[in-house]
């Protein structure tokens, strides 16, 4: 229980350590941990939309998809240009001594490698959780994220992902609250 009780402090640093690329965004900020949640029920969303998949080992793996970084940090794409992580020891050293430390890394492995239908989901939601994020500072009036979702859209690999994400575009952030705002509501007496 003790090697358990050291995976759940560290997956909490997670809370902690913040996403690098919103400081050359200029705007928004988020935790590891607050990506890994958005991730994680856009997996639950996209489990609903292809009910062939396994959902359990989708959501289990966009859960634990950035748990390395808590030995890593969040590296960015110029970040890791020039700083070789070695992302399998971070694996090996967190799963080390767990009774489920081998299903844990091979979520993780399963997720880096890309081949499985769950991967390419688990995948695409951690893209869609950074354009539900770049899409709601573009309408509160940043223009900065303009020139970033082209590049994440073309990292989507299903179609279910591409088409969400083009519903994510046309959907304002605040659409669903203005829908039932206190103007709207009709008034009991």
């Amino acid at each position: 229980m003790k090697n358990i009780a050291n995976l759940l402090f560290e997956a909490k640093i997670l809370k902690e350590i913040p996403r690098s690329g919103f400081h050359f965004l200029g705007a928004g900020k988020e935790s590891v941990a607050e990506h890994a949640f958005s991730t994680t029920f856009i997996a639950y969303v996209l489990s609903k939309l292809d009910p062939a998949v396994d959902a359990l080992k989708l959501i289990s793996m966009c859960l634990v998809h950035d748990l390395p970084e808590t030995r890593m940090g969040d590296l960015n794409t110029v970040q890791k240009k020039y700083v070789k992580a070695d992302e399998a020891q971070a694996v090996n050293d967190s799963t080390a001594g767990l009774p489920f430390g081998a299903a844990l890394a091979d979520l993780i492995h399963e997720f880096n490698a890309g081949c499985s239908r769950e991967a390419q989901l688990a995948h695409d939601a951690d893209q869609l959780a950074l354009i539900l994020e770049l899409k709601s500072l573009v309408d509160i009036g940043y223009d900065p994220p303009h020139q970033w979702l082209p590049h994440v859209l073309k990292r989507l690999q299903t179609e279910i992902g591409k088409k969400l994400a083009q519903a994510i575009l046309d959907t304002r952030r605040d659409a669903w609250w203005l829908n039932y705002s206190v103007d709207r509501l009709p008034i009991n007496h």
